[in-house]
């Protein structure tokens, strides 16, 4: 199997399964260095501030990170530390953000014992890995966007948007400096164009397409 170049795994997960699992993975694998564990984000910090080229393995969705964007600021505080997610299940519009940062691999938990072994040995190389099954969920996504991609203008676009964040017609029109019934007339031709019946509809629309993030409309 390929050396490992990194001398220390942080595990950031608060399940103890899988720290012992990908302890034990990591002893198959012929890994000799430090493994720490991080209970919490602070924890992590201090361990990445010791250790600044360690490979952290971890579980996005059972740790204390408020969000994507909080998870990122603290990758771009440690620039030469690998990052390997390894979770039940992540969004599409999470997985869409990381996809933009090389220094995030990802893995699910579910995947099979040489695949893990493998994503481990490939992240702690400094190479990128993102499991297929991922990859795959993020390629019909795109392509089951681009087909049902409708036309909305710009400004229809932008009236969708303020929609699906839970803003009134009223609120919408004093924003834009436009009228009650121009607001009314947008929305009446979105509703059209979606074949949509309702604002819960639309929203579904708008975040489904990626004209609202998830996390934006959550917060």
């Amino acid at each position: 199997m390929a050396a490992y170049l990194a001398t220390t795994f942080i595990l950031a997960d608060n399940q103890d399964i899988s720290k012992a699992g990908i302890r034990y993975l990591l002893q198959e694998t012929g890994f000799h260095g430090t493994v720490c564990d991080a209970h919490n984000k602070a924890e992590l910090i201090q361990l990445l501030f010791q250790n600044r080229d360690a490979t952290v393995v971890l579980d996005y969705t059972n740790f204390d990170f408020n969000n994507v964007e909080d998870m990122l600021v603290v990758s771009s505080r440690f620039t030469e530390a690998n990052w390997m997610l390894f979770s039940d299940e992540l969004s599409l519009p999470f997985l869409k953000r990381v996809r933009a940062e090389e220094a995030f691999s990802v893995l699910l938990k579910n995947s099979e014992q040489k695949e893990i072994e493998h994503a481990l040995i490939t992240a702690n190389n400094y190479q990128r890995y993102i499991c297929p099954r991922i990859q795959n969920f993020i390629d019909i996504s795109r392509h089951k966007e681009e087909t049902e991609q409708i036309e909305l203008t710009a400004s229809e676009q932008e009236i969708l948007k303020l929609i699906a964040l839970g803003k009134s017609v009223k609120e919408i029109a004093a924003e834009r400096f436009s009228s009650v019934h121009t607001i009314t007339t947008h929305k009446k031709n979105i509703f059209r164009k979606l074949e949509v019946n309702n604002v819960h509809e639309a929203t579904k629309y708008a975040l489904r397409s990626g004209l609202v993030d998830a996390l934006e409309y959550y917060i």
